[in-house]
C-alpha cells in the first residue's frame, strides 16, 4: 500500500496528512497557504511532513487533494475569457438564462444581474440543427463554424464552448466544430456539451459547460505547476484531486473537466466525517467545519452523505453532482461590529483571514473577531501549541471592548455576545440541511473540526438538541485526512424522458449496463484494477409535469429483481419525507446516471491505550472561563495525554497542536477507544 498524503489548502492554512497505510502511522502538519500560488505552500508542506516522518517524497504513492483554486476563479470572477458557440438563433441564450430574479417581490428592481461566464460580444451562432430525437433536421453549416472560430480568434478568446440544441442526443455537430476549433485556434481547450453534460435543458447544460472551459485554464495551470513542482521534490506516485462529489479524480481528468472540482475543498471535510463516523460506530452525522473565513455543514445519513445534482458557487449553479454542503460567513477571523443605524450586535461575513488575522494573533489586526472574543471568554487559552504561540489576552480585550462600550455593557456580556451571534449562524445553516430536508436534527451526533470547530461544537449541538457532540482526532487537518482516505470515482449521464409506463425495465438494463461500461473503462484507463471496481445507479424521477426531479441511488440488482415499480415505490417515500404530499400522476423516468467507483481504502484507526476514567494524567493546569454569566472554575487537558474511557466533566478545555475543544457547564466528556472526544449533557 504505502505511503499516502492527503492535502487541503485553505483560505488561511495548508494542512497536510501522511499515512502509512500498512501500519496506520499517520503525521500531521499546518503550514500558511500562499494564495498568489498555492503549489508554494504545499511544497513546504511536503518538505517539512516528509522530514518529519523521516519518508522521501519519492515513497509516496498517492497525491491526494482537495483545492478551492476553481472556486476562487469563479467567485473572484478571473476565469478566462470564454468563447461561446450556440445554434442559430439562440445568441442570448446565456443572457435570458432562466428569467429568474432572486429576492422578493421589487428585487428585479435592485437586483444587480450577474455578468454571464460568456459575454455577448464573445457568442457566435452557427447554422445547422438537430431535432430532440437525435436526427440531422439541417445540415452543418462548416463556413459559417469556420468563420465563427476565425472571429473569436481574433477577439482573443481563452477558451471555447460549442453547445448545440439537442446535442445531448447526438454530438456529431459539435464534434465537428471542435476539430475546425483545434486546427483554426490549435492550443486554446475546447469544451463540448455533449462531452460534458449530456442532459436535457439548454440553459443548464450550455451554463455548465460554459463555467468547465471558464476554469480550465487557471486549473491546468495550477495542476501542472503543482506536477512539475512535486517531480522536482522527487515525487513520482499518483496525483488524484477531490471532486465535488467526495470522490477522486485523476489530475489529467481534472484538466479536462474541472467544473468536477468546484466544491473541492469541502467535501474533504465531509469524507474526513465518514472516516471518523465508520471508526466510531456513528452512522447519522451532521458535520460543522469551522475554518477561518467560514463554516460549512452537510448531513450523512447512515454513513451516506446527501448528493445533490448542482454545484452552487456564489450566485453560479452548475450542473454537476456534489455533497450537499451549505456555507456561511462564519468563522473564527469572522468580524464582529455595531452598525450605527441599527445599533445591534453584527458578526460576519467579513473576515481578518490569514492576513491581518485576530488581534489575539500578534499579526497587526486591530478588529474583534470571534477568535478574540474566544480568548478574552477564556475559551481560547493564551499559549497554544504547547507554549511554541502566544495570544495576546490584552490586545483582544481591547478589541472586544469597543464593541462593549457600543453597546453599553460588559466585557465579557459582549465577548460572549460575539460568541452567541456566530453559533447561531452556524445553528442557521445546519438547519437549512436538516430540518428544512425534513430530517430531524435530534437523531444525529454533531462533528466539529476545522480550527474552530471542537470550540462552538458543544454550543450548537445544545441549540440543536444533535448529541453527542463529537470533536474527532486531529479535527484541525480532518479535511487532509478526507482527501487521503477516499476513493476513485466517475460518473455519466444521460436524459431518458419517458413516462415509467411505456418503459421496459430490461431496456432500462440495457442502458444503464452500457453507460457503466463507459465509467468502468475510464477508471481502468487511470490504473485501477477492474475487480476493484463498483457501479451505482442513479435515476431522477418526477411526476409528470413537475419542473423538478428526485435522483434516486439504485444498484443493478435491484433494478432486476424489483422492476419499474421498486423504483417509483422509492421515488413516492422520497417524495413523501420532502414535501409531506403524494400525487396521483403518472411518473417520469427523466435522466439516468452511471457512477462507477474504485476501491474504499479500509483505514484502520488505532486504538488508545485503555485508561481508568480518571484524566488525571493529561492534566495541564487549572483555568478560570466566563460561561453562564459568571466567572468558573475550569481545567486545561493535553489530548496527547488522553486514554480511552476517560471521563472529563465540564467545564473543561482540552488542546491539542491543531484545535481546542470547549466542554461546557452541565455537558460530560468520555473518550471513546480510537480517540474522539464525545460530549452529552450531564
Amino acid at each position: 500500500m504505502g505511503y499516502r498524503l492527503g492535502v487541503d489548502v485553505g483560505g488561511t492554512f495548508t494542512d497536510l496528512l501522511l499515512f502509512n497505510a500498512d501500519t496506520g502511522a499517520f503525521w500531521r502538519h499546518k503550514t500558511p497557504s500562499t494564495p498568489h500560488d498555492s503549489s508554494e505552500g504545499i511544497l513546504n508542506g511536503v518538505t517539512a511532513i516528509c522530514a518529519n516522518a523521516g519518508v522521501k517524497p519519492a515513497e509516496i504513492e498517492y497525491f491526494l487533494h482537495g483545492t478551492t483554486v476553481a472556486t476562487n476563479a469563479v467567485l473572484e470572477g478571473k476565469g478566462a475569457r470564454v468563447g461561446l458557440i450556440v445554434t442559430e438563433g439562440y445568441r442570448d441564450i446565456m443572457q435570458i438564462a432562466r428569467s429568474y430574479v432572486p429576492g422578493g417581490l421589487a428585487a428585479w428592481i435592485i437586483w444587480p444581474k450577474p455578468t454571464p461566464l460568456a459575454a455577448l460580444e464573445d457568442t457566435v451562432t452557427v447554422g445547422g440543427r438537430m431535432n430532440a430525437q437525435g436526427q440531422e433536421v439541417r445540415a452543418l453549416d462548416e463556413s459559417s463554424a469556420r468563420a465563427a472560430l476565425t472571429q473569436l480568434k481574433d477577439q482573443g478568446v481563452e477558451a471555447i464552448t460549442v453547445s448545440f440544441m439537442n446535442a445531448y442526443t447526438n454530438g456529431a455537430h459539435e464534434k465537428r466544430v471542435g476539430e475546425l476549433a483545434r486546427e483554426i485556434m490549435q492550443d486554446v481547450p475546447v469544451s463540448l456539451s455533449h462531452e460534458v453534460l449530456p442532459e436535457m435543458q439548454e440553459y443548464e447544460r450550455t451554463l455548465t459547460t460554459v463555467a468547465n472551459a471558464a476554469v480550465r485554464p487557471v486549473v491546468s495551470k495550477y495542476v501542472s505547476n503543482l506536477r512539475n513542482k512535486l517531480a522536482d521534490s522527487g515525487f513520482a506516485g499518483k496525483l488524484s484531486l477531490l471532486r465535488s462529489d467526495g470522490g477522486l479524480m485523476s489530475a489529467q481528468k481534472a484538466e479536462e473537466h474541472p467544473v468536477n472540482i468546484l466544491m473541492s475543498g469541502p467535501a474533504g471535510g465531509v469524507t474526513g466525517a465518514l472516516w471518523v463516523g465508520k471508526n466510531a460506530g456513528i452512522k447519522n452525522i451532521l458535520t460543522l467545519d469551522v475554518g477561518g473565513t467560514s463554516t460549512d455543514v452537510a448531513l450523512i445519513e447512515n454513513l451516506e452523505p446527501r448528493r445533490v445534482r448542482t454545484t452552487e458557487v456564489g450566485h453560479l449553479a452548475v450542473r454537476a453532482s456534489s455533497l450537499d454542503v451549505k456555507t456561511v460567513g462564519a468563522g473564527g477571523g469572522s468580524i464582529a461590529y455595531v452598525p450605527e443605524l441599527t445599533g445591534a450586535l453584527r458578526v460576519g461575513p467579513q473576515s481578518a483571514g490569514a492576513v491581518p488575522g485576530p488581534v489575539a494573533y500578534g499579526k497587526g489586526g486591530e478588529l474583534p473577531t470571534v477568535t478574540d472574543a474566544n480568548v478574552v471568554l477564556g475559551y481560547l487559552p493564551e499559549n497554544l501549541l504547547g507554549g511554541s504561540f502566544q495570544l495576546d489576552r490584552e490586545g483582544a480585550k481591547k478589541a472586544v471592548q469597543t464593541i462593549a462600550d457600543a453597546l453599553g455593557i460588559d466585557l465579557m456580556s459582549a465577548a460572549r455576545g460575539i460568541i452567541d451571534i456566530v453559533n447561531e449562524n452556524m445553528f442557521g445553516a445546519l438547519r437549512m440541511i436538516s430540518v428544512q430536508q425534513g430530517y430531524d436534527p435530534r437523531h444525529f451526533a454533531l462533528m466539529g473540526f476545522g480550527g474552530a470547530g471542537p470550540l462552538h461544537v458543544n454550543a450548537v449541538a445544545r441549540l440543536m438538541g444533535s448529541w453527542p457532540a463529537v470533536s474527532p482526532v486531529s479535527p484541525g487537518v480532518l479535511c487532509a485526512l478526507g482527501d487521503a482516505t477516499t476513493r476513485m470515482r466517475t460518473e455519466t449521464a444521460r436524459s431518458f424522458s419517458r413516462l415509467a409506463t411505456t418503459t421496459d425495465a430490461q431496456e432500462l438494463i440495457a442502458i444503464l449496463k452500457e453507460m457503466a461500461d463507459q465509467t468502468r473503462a475510464e477508471l481502468r484507463s487511470d490504473g485501477i484494477a477492474d475487480a476493484d471496481i463498483s457501479s451505482e445507479f442513479e435515476i431522477d424521477v418526477r411526476y409528470a409535469g413537475q419542473a423538478f426531479e428526485v435522483p434516486l441511488t439504485i444498484t443493478p440488482e435491484v433494478l432486476e429483481r424489483d422492476g419499474i415499480d421498486g423504483i417509483l415505490k422509492r421515488f413516492d417515500e422520497e417524495h413523501l419525507r420532502l414535501f409531506t404530499f403524494n400525487m396521483d400522476t403518472p411518473h417520469e423516468i427523466v435522466n439516468l446516471r452511471a457512477v462507477a467507483l474504485g476501491q474504499a481504502l479500509d483505514l484502520p484507526a488505532a486504538e488508545l491505550p485503555k485508561g481508568d476514567g480518571n484524566p488525571a494524567a493529561a492534566k495541564m493546569r487549572d483555568h478560570t472561563l466566563w460561561m453562564d454569566g459568571k466567572e468558573q472554575a475550569a481545567v486545561i487537558y493535553d489530548r496527547s495525554k488522553l486514554r480511552q474511557g476517560d471521563i472529563i466533566p465540564g467545564p473543561a478545555i482540552v488542546v491539542e497542536m491543531d484545535s481546542t475543544t470547549l466542554i461546557e457547564t452541565g455537558c460530560v466528556a468520555t473518550v471513546d477507544k480510537v480517540g474522539n472526544i464525545l460530549i452529552n449533557l450531564a
